[in-house]
């Protein structure tokens, strides 16, 4: 009988540029790891080192722990232990990182049997806590790995296999983001927008998804292109159009602002000068004075799990 689970869940990158709320990449950059355990008494306890909410109300996996327990009327009580690998706040699916290891954790412990599109509508209940509306993308990408479309209405999530030579360049500057950074960040996005620059957007969206599918890891970076939401966010992030220039003058395939930032992105192949294109993108965060640390990474094929 199983009374502990491990899940280790990648970080990820969401938007991918003009699918906001809809794209998500998961990145074998940083990891989030949560431990359940079942107990004799009632309840929920969150165990954890880091600076985040032990109260399950206010923190994004004990959100997802709280909502299957109920829905599923379990009774033991349950222990979680949560060990961040994930900068918080910096756009690369932190609190989505905890809630979808928490899912598959609560499902694997609970022997649920949830199929997938269950387990990422539990997983993107826990970004109340974070960004304040539920959102899927960065959930589902985490719990799936790989690439991944989302839909709400009606719900619906689909992955694909990333090219094999995609590479990505992380710049996460050194910057003090606000608790609930999220929210901000989507505070500014406009409420209306022109109908060429959703055509726009959905054309190049349309061609990242036709990237994912033929493997054409080009296709893909020239397709990174955001005319809605990118402007609206790009003065939250201090250097972003320097950085963006640089890395695109340097060799990457396509740059934008890695989910609701201030982390900043670029699509790149192995066969690249990848390190050349990190350097520039720290010369670009250097010219509005602020330090910033670079990550080369691939795509992360999803989470693992150990019992």
């Amino acid at each position: 009988m199983v009374t502990s689970v491990k899940v280790r869940a990648p970080s990820s990158t969401a938007n991918l540029g003009p699918g906001f709320d809809v794209f998500g990449l998961a990145l074998d950059a940083f990891h989030d790891e949560i431990t359940l355990t079942k107990k004799p008494w009632r309840g929920v306890r969150i165990l954890t080192a880091d600076d985040i909410p032990k109260d399950p109300q206010q923190n994004t996996a004990g959100l997802v722990i709280k909502s299957m327990k109920q829905k599923f009327k379990i009774k033991s009580g349950i222990e979680m232990r949560i060990k961040k690998g994930v900068p918080a706040g910096f756009g690369m699916g932190s609190s989505a990182a905890s809630a979808a290891a928490a899912a598959l954790a609560c499902n694997r412990l609970f022997n649920l049997k949830l199929d997938n599109k269950t387990l990422v509508k539990y997983a993107g209940i826990g970004e109340k806590a974070s960004a304040g509306t539920i959102h899927y993308d960065n959930v589902a990408a985490s719990l799936l790995g790989g690439f991944v479309v989302v839909k709400t209405k009606p719900f619906d999530v689909i992955r694909l296999e990333p090219p094999k030579d995609l590479v990505l360049c992380v710049a996460i500057p050194k910057l003090k983001v606000p608790k609930k950074k999220t929210k901000v960040s989507r505070a500014v996005i406009p409420k209306t927008v022109k109908l060429s620059d959703l055509t726009e957007n959905l054309a190049n969206a349309a061609n990242i998804v036709s990237g994912f599918l033929l493997k054409d890891s080009d296709l893909i970076g020239r397709s990174i292109q955001d005319v809605i939401v990118e402007p609206a966010r790009k003065h939250l992030i201090p250097g972003f159009s320097r950085v963006k220039n640089n890395a695109l003058d340097a060799g990457a395939l396509g740059v934008t602002i890695s989910g609701a930032g201030p982390s900043v992105i670029a699509f790149c192949k192995k066969s690249q000068n990848v390190k050349k294109v990190a350097k520039s993108m720290e010369k670009g965060f250097s010219s509005a004075k602020i330090d910033c640390e670079t990550i080369i990474c691939k795509p992360s094929i999803g989470p693992k799990i150990r019992v």
